[in-house]
């Protein structure tokens, strides 16, 4: 029997240089291993500085991008794939760049008109100096993904971080400081447009940090989130609008969080190629909508070819999406 990708050649980009290097490996392998179940001849890229003299030597006809962070999320690969010519999954340039840089996808977000947090970028020294706003609030690197290089600030704290200041801190010279939100954190997929669901996360670590996405057991998620009607109906207007305003095409996944005392719903970002790993949001949110973790991978693989125009991967006249549906 033919597979759906039978010997298509297929480019896995994981790993890459940022800090969550570690996360792509797991994505990248889960992506690569249904892609080769599908029929695919993957080639295993761990993307490094020399990702465009790889790709002229693999010379393959789609690229399946499996990474995350810095580089590979924020429109600096897809640049490298637009000026080779290759098709690849998941947003372009524009929409990678924007949606990685929160100040400026804020920004655009709330001209949508996107409910997102106040705040603003602060230099990082004098973000460790003294409290810029009165806490509670949320510091976080303005280009960073998987909650790295985050820190809750608690009322009553009597300073600021301190690794801001160290030489340790890696994340930009700018911080992003918001005022906390306190309340439900939110997740919902959007693909082709469409919102999925929208889960309703409990992380076991105090917030949804590192550990709590990707450590077994690091959290708790339910599907469909415990909340209003009119929340679950808003949260997914709110991410299908804030897809749409970014400009993102394929999957992404909007972060969001519940104040359920005062009722209100805040769009915190747009991740334009949410984690792929046995813990992540998108694929147990497709799985709940009938799609499983393989089929998934192939809307996704075919979605890229669809719009490279690279043909021959047989369609059913269906529109992208219906098939994965």
């Amino acid at each position: 029997m033919s597979l759906p990708l039978s010997g298509r050649h297929v480019a896995l980009l994981h790993g890459g240089l940022s800090a969550e290097r570690e996360v792509s490996l797991v994505s990248g392998r889960e992506c690569g291993a249904a892609l080769e179940r599908l029929g695919a001849r993957v080639a295993w890229v761990d993307a490094g500085r020399d990702l465009a003299q790889v790709l002229s030597r693999v010379k393959p006809e789609v690229c399946f991008n499996a990474l995350h962070g810095e580089w590979g999320e924020d429109g600096c690969v897809q640049g490298v794939l637009e000026t080779l010519g290759l098709p690849y999954t998941h947003s372009g340039v524009l929409a990678s760049a924007l949606a990685m840089d929160k100040a400026k996808s804020k920004a655009v977000l709330a001209a949508a008109g996107v409910t997102v947090p106040g705040g603003g970028l602060y230099d990082r020294f004098e973000a460790a100096r003294d409290h810029v706003m009165k806490p509670p609030y949320v510091v976080k690197p303005n280009a960073e993904g998987s909650s790295v290089g985050v820190f809750i600030v608690h009322e009553g704290a009597n300073r600021p971080p301190q690794e801001l200041a160290t030489p340790a801190w890696t994340y930009g010279e700018q911080v992003m400081i918001e005022p906390y939100i306190r309340g439900l954190e939110l997740a919902v997929g959007v693909m082709d447009g469409r919102a999925m669901t929208v889960t309703e996360i409990i992380p076991r670590t105090g917030f949804y940090d590192y550990e709590a996405k990707y450590a077994e057991g690091g959290s708790e998620h339910i599907v469909p989130a415990r909340v209003p009607p009119h929340i679950l109906e808003k949260a997914t207007q709110l991410s299908e609008r804030a897809h749409a305003a970014l400009g993102c095409r394929g999957v992404t996944r909007s972060d969001l969080r519940y104040d359920d005392v005062n009722d209100i719903l805040v769009l915190l970002e747009v991740n334009t190629q949410p984690g792929m790993t046995p813990t992540s949001l998108v694929p147990e949110q497709a799985a709940k909508q009938g799609v499983d973790f393989d089929r998934l991978v192939l809307w996704i693989t075919e979605d890229a070819y669809a719009r490279g125009d690279a043909g021959g991967i047989a369609r059913t006249g269906e529109t992208p999406g219906q098939s994965a549906r």
